[in-house]
């Protein structure tokens, strides 16, 4: 974390190297050519609270852009999780606890890695300064 976020709520922390962003509030994290890593933003962490479970799908499985492909339940309510990038699971986070999905969604407490089937996939979702106008907008509706 930079000294600059100290500052600022959480929930608009909105990291900024190779990150990839939804309107649905799931990041991307471009890894190697074509393998991406995916879970959930600071911002859905925040609006969700405690995380107390997940479903996510298995490895090998194939997934087509913006389908449902799992949930996270929190004390607060159930929230559907929606594919970024076509592809295949070619991993599940196997280390995932409650603590780590809710302390750390944007770095240990990833869900899936995907080996996209479409680069050009990432070209539909947001930017890091696009997602931070989203959220923002987001929150002034909420207010």
């Amino acid at each position: 974390m930079q000294d600059n976020e100290l500052d600022i709520p959480r929930r608009l922390i909105v990291p900024t190297d190779s990150f990839y962003y939804t309107n649905t509030h799931e990041w991307v994290s471009l890894e190697d050519k074509n393998v991406v890593t995916v879970g959930i933003t600071y911002f859905a962490q925040d609006q969700l609270g405690e995380i107390v479970s997940w479903k996510l799908p298995q490895k090998g499985q194939i997934l087509e852009r913006t389908q449902v492909f799992g949930l996270v339940e929190s004390n607060k309510h159930v929230s559907d999780l929606y594919v970024p990038v076509s592809g295949e699971v070619v991993e599940v986070n196997s280390s995932l606890t409650p603590g780590l999905i809710s302390d750390h969604p944007m770095s240990e407490g990833w869900l899936i890695r995907i080996e996209m089937s479409r680069e050009n996939d990432l070209a539909q979702l947001m930017d890091p300064a696009s997602y931070k106008k989203f959220i923002e907008k987001e929150l002034e509706a909420l207010s």
